[in-house]
C-alpha cells in the first residue's frame, strides 16, 4: 500500500507539475498581450500629440499700416524658450462676442456720466455681426445688457449704472468668463475691463482668473480709469496699476485711458475685425500638469501680440 501510495503521489505531483507549467505558460502570455497593448496605447497616445496642433489666437498688424495679409513664414512661436514649426496661420474676420466690464463701484474716480461714455461708444464702432454684454459689478456682477448690437437699446440700458460697494473685480471676471464666455466656444471672445484695476475683496485670486483666462484664450483690453489708491502699497493682491498691465499683457490685449473712449472703442473694434489670426502650432513636447511660456514675434515692421501662457489643461 505505501508503494502505491507512493506511486498515486508521484502521479499527482507530475499532474500538478503539468497544471503549473501550463499556468505559468497563461501567465507569461497574459503578460506578453499587456506589454503589446501598453505598447500600442503608448503609439496612439503619441500619434495624437503629435497630430494634434496648439491654437493661438493673437493679433498681428503691419507698422505702416499696410492691409497685406501676414504669413506664417513672417512669424515665430516659442514655447517654454523652444522655437516651434507652425503649422498654420489664418486671418479670423469672424464677428466678436465682447463683454464690457464696468467698475460701478462707490469709490471709483469716474462719474456715472463718463462710465457711460466710456460704454456707450462700442455700440457705435461694433462690426456687422459682433455682440455685446454689458455687466456692471461692485460685490456682485450684474447684467446691464445682454447679448445684443442695438445701439439705442444700449445707451437705455446705461442709465441703470449707479456707484455702490466695493470693486470685486476679480469676481466679475470670474463670473462673466465662465458664465458668459466659457460656452461660446470657437467664437471670437474678448473682455473689455473699464476700471483702474482695483480690486477689494473677491473670492477668486489675481492668478486664478489669469490662469482661467489664459486657458480660455480670452483677449482682456483695459478702459483704465485713475488709481483711485494713488499707487499705494496693498497686501496679497497686485497693485490697481499692476492688474491692468497683467490682464493685458497676459492675455494679448492693450489699455486705453478713459479720458479717450472713443478712440479706445475704434482701435478695439477694429483690431478684433482686421488684425486677428489663428496660428496652429506642432509642439515638440507637452509637459503634462505645468504651464508653459508662449511667445510669438514677427518680423521687423510687423507687430504681434497674443497670450504669455498657456495653464495646463
Amino acid at each position: 500500500m505505501y508503494s502505491f501510495l507512493f506511486a498515486k503521489t508521484s502521479s499527482r505531483k507530475r499532474r500538478s507539475r503539468r497544471r503549473l507549467s501550463l499556468l505559468a505558460r497563461l501567465i507569461v502570455f497574459s503578460l506578453l498581450l499587456c506589454s503589446l497593448a501598453l505598447s500600442q496605447a503608448g503609439r496612439r497616445s503619441d500619434q495624437k500629440i503629435n497630430s494634434s496642433g496648439v491654437l493661438i489666437n493673437l493679433v498681428a498688424r503691419r507698422d505702416d499700416k499696410s492691409a497685406t495679409p501676414i504669413s506664417s513664414k513672417q512669424l515665430a512661436v516659442f514655447d517654454n524658450n523652444v522655437q516651434q514649426d507652425i503649422k498654420n496661420l489664418t486671418r479670423d474676420p469672424s464677428p466678436a462676442r465682447i463683454v464690457l466690464l464696468v467698475d460701478n463701484s462707490l469709490t471709483i474716480r469716474a462719474d456715472v456720466e463718463k462710465l457711460e461714455e466710456a460704454a456707450r461708444e462700442f455700440a457705435y464702432e461694433i462690426f456687422d455681426g459682433d455682440k455685446l454684454l454689458i455687466v456692471g459689478y461692485d460685490e456682485q456682477a450684474e447684467i446691464v445688457a445682454d447679448w445684443t448690437d442695438n445701439a439705442k437699446g444700449i445707451e437705455t440700458a446705461l442709465k441703470q449704472f449707479r456707484k455702490k460697494g466695493e470693486p470685486h473685480l476679480f469676481d466679475a471676471l470670474s463670473a462673466v468668463a465662465d458664465q458668459a464666455l466659457r460656452p461660446l466656444v470657437g467664437q471670437k471672445r474678448v473682455v473689455v475691463v473699464i476700471s483702474d484695476g482695483l480690486d477689494r475683496g473677491s473670492k477668486t485670486s489675481f492668478e486664478k482668473i489669469m490662469a482661467e483666462l489664459q486657458l480660455l484664450d480670452i483677449a482682456v483690453y483695459c478702459v483704465q480709469a485713475t488709481d483711485r489708491t494713488r499707487g499705494a502699497i496693498r497686501r496679497d493682491v497686485p497693485k490697481p496699476k499692476q492688474v491692468i498691465e497683467k490682464l493685458a499683457e497676459g492675455t494679448g490685449g492693450m489699455i486705453f485711458p478713459i479720458e479717450q473712449p472713443r478712440d479706445a472703442a475704434t482701435a478695439i473694434c477694429d483690431e478684433l475685425r482686421k488684425s486677428r489670426y489663428v496660428l496652429s502650432y506642432l509642439p515638440s513636447s507637452q509637459p503634462f500638469g505645468e504651464s508653459r511660456r508662449l511667445l510669438v514675434l514677427g518680423d521687423q515692421g510687423i507687430t504681434v501680440r497674443a497670450k504669455t501662457m498657456q495653464p495646463p489643461n
